[in-house]
């Protein structure tokens, strides 16, 4: 392992230029800095456009100032059309699944953290590194770019079905270019993830410093190691699917298209194709994308909770087996996006179990996070905070999954809003908590500042009772029938339901607000905020152990890291107080020494 580390340091020299530092850089903590800017310009774009539906729906006629300049079309005297309002949908959830979920807990927080944490001086491909951004960053050049298209972007819904998405102009506004453009996309972004997956899967298993077993990595090493695994897989089939969805757009091929289908009176000239087929490619991915999304937090919450409660979790072993149990299980529940396809009953029923089983998994996590946390005396800070509402949005989120996990239940609240209240709670808001747990944790070893713990706190609170006052209504709007994706209420039976959306439009107004309060204190920490310890939080793991703040290009100052311990040595005498790093070679006893 020594000898491949000694390697990794020779194949870069430290940057000179300023281009080589900040922009091309091979260095992966700058890269990991990158991905985090991208999600940062990204989640804010996703949050105004999810503004944007809400004043729609609660307000249908209202005029939106400068609204006509995004879109001549979609917003003629600033009015939003139909239309349009599915193509500000359709980007919104593409922004915000893709450039925000997926890049910020796997990509940025990994790539700063894991080579680090497994006591390496960099990724073993430090040019994959470097192209996985700025493969990843023109992927998202590319979806922005359908905004100032022809008739605009896409309007097909971040799933793109088949055939709307796939027989061009006649089926909608954005349905040409717009979908080549978002396909284009996805594939880029695809190749960008792949590249990254397969240097996380290598740094962990192959650049290991000496005495870092594969159970004394922390659970955050795990998870991402879990996360590229399931990554490497996921993308490998979504990036064919897009490459075949473009082709049926410019090469007249008919793979989502079936036979003698007529759209606005008109025959289309293809023949032979599957609409299904679009779907199972897509949810082969897309099941486990909601586990990319989720999982590295599991790994960031668990991390940032065990560092405040002073003590380890009930099992370290149990929670790696869980976060593993859910990327196998995720492959194998895809199906249940479909029950509304029409699919034979008999596969519906073998959807349907592993659906159930697994929330096994993910319930032995979340008891494991609960009864560590019973009796402990947990330090209150921005981050374990953030880490509290993730759990409670993981929770109450979750359980909204077992109604769904029933094909005859399913099939009356699919197309409703109790959908998607379930995955905004469980994937979109707790990937978020677990974003902002790590970013109040982890902002001082990245900056040598410490972010202002009084705005975090009024942070956590406003975002924490606005997600549920936003996403919880949605529950009991699908039950009443409220269809999703429709941008007016007209029928008589929606009629009743106008007060809960204009009550969701002003806690999503407020909720959003509330994160520029973060935004403040990101940016004003990062240049003015109070000067940070080494080890603020006297946490254990090798991230924490860096001679300087922010650690130097080759992360130990030439010194290889030798591991003794456990990644979470707490609640133990010993010199330092009531914890040992894991590069300390002091003598402890514990019976949690797991070899």
């Amino acid at each position: 392992m020594h000898d491949m580390s000694a390697q990794a340091v020779q194949h870069h020299a430290p940057p000179t230029s300023f281009i080589g530092k900040h922009i091309f850089s091979l260095d992966h903590k700058v890269i990991g800095k990158q991905y985090y800017a991208l999600a940062l310009v990204a989640v804010v774009i996703g949050m105004v456009l999810s503004w944007l539906m809400r004043i729609h729906l609660a307000w249908p006629s209202a005029k939106i100032p400068l609204l006509h300049y995004l879109s001549a079309n979609g917003a003629a005297g600033n009015v939003m059309t139909p239309e349009y309002y599915l193509q500000l949908m359709t980007m919104h959830g593409t922004i915000m699944v893709f450039f925000v979920l997926t890049t910020a807990p796997f990509a940025a927080f990994g790539n700063y953290f894991l080579p680090i944490q497994v006591g390496a001086e960099d990724m073993p491909f430090p040019h994959f590194n470097m192209m996985s951004f700025w493969v990843t960053f023109v992927s998202f050049l590319v979806m922005i770019a359908s905004f100032f298209v022809g008739d605009g972007p896409t309007l097909g819904g971040w799933t793109q079905y088949a055939p709307l998405s796939a027989i061009g102009p006649s089926s909608g506004p954005g349905q040409g270019m717009g979908v080549v453009l978002w396909a284009s996309s996805i594939a880029i972004f695809c190749v960008g993830q792949l590249l990254g997956s397969l240097n996380f899967i290598t740094t962990t298993l192959d650049m290991r410093t000496r005495g870092m077993s594969l159970w004394r990595l922390p659970l955050t090493a795990w998870a991402w190691f879990i996360t590229s695994v399931m990554g490497l897989t996921a993308f490998a089939v979504l990036m064919p699917a897009c490459i075949l969805l473009i082709l049926d757009h410019v090469a007249g091929t008919s793979f989502f298209v079936a036979s003698n289908l007529v759209i606005s009176d008109q025959v289309q000239p293809h023949s032979g194709g599957s609409t299904l087929l679009w779907q199972h490619l897509f949810w082969f991915f897309g099941h486990p994308e909601v586990y990319i999304a989720i999982v590295p937090g599991m790994g960031i919450v668990s991390h940032v909770l065990i560092t405040n409660m002073r003590r380890p979790l009930l099992s370290h072993r149990v929670m790696v087996y869980s976060m593993g149990a859910l990327a196998v299980l995720s492959y194998m529940v895809y199906g249940h996006h479909m029950f509304v396809s029409g699919m034979n009953p008999f596969s519906s029923l073998v959807f349907s179990f592993p659906t159930l089983i697994i929330t096994i998994p993910s319930t032995i996590v979340v008891l494991i996070w609960l009864g560590s946390l019973y009796g402990s005396k947990l330090r209150i800070n921005s981050a374990s905070l953030f880490s509290l509402g993730f759990i409670s949005m993981f929770i109450s989120g979750g359980v909204s999954g077992f109604f769904l996990a029933q094909p005859s239940i399913d099939i009356m609240l699919h197309a409703t809003y109790f959908v998607v209240g379930h995955f905004h709670l469980v994937m979109a808001v707790a990937a978020i908590f677990g974003i902002f747990a790590g970013t109040y944790f982890w902002f001082p070893k990245m900056t040598g500042r410490m972010m202002n713990e009084t705005l975090g706190k009024i942070h956590f609170w406003l975002s924490f009772v606005g997600a549920y006052c936003i996403f919880m209504p949605f529950h009991y709007l699908g039950l009443a029938g409220n269809v999703r994706r429709y941008q007016a209420f007209v029928d008589d039976y929606l009629q009743p339901l106008l007060p809960v959306h204009k009550f969701i439009t002003v806690a999503a107004l407020v909720t959003g607000a509330a994160q520029l309060i973060f935004l403040y204190n990101l940016v004003y920490s990062r240049f003015r905020g109070e000067r940070a310890a080494d080890n603020p939080w006297q946490a254990t793991s090798l991230e924490w152990s860096t001679p300087t703040t922010p650690p130097p290009f080759d992360n130990f100052g030439g010194q290889h890291p030798v591991v003794y311990h456990d990644p979470y040595q707490f609640g133990i005498e010993a010199s330092s107080g009531d914890y040992v790093m894991q590069n300390s070679p002091e003598e402890i006893h514990t019976v949690r020494d797991e070899k």
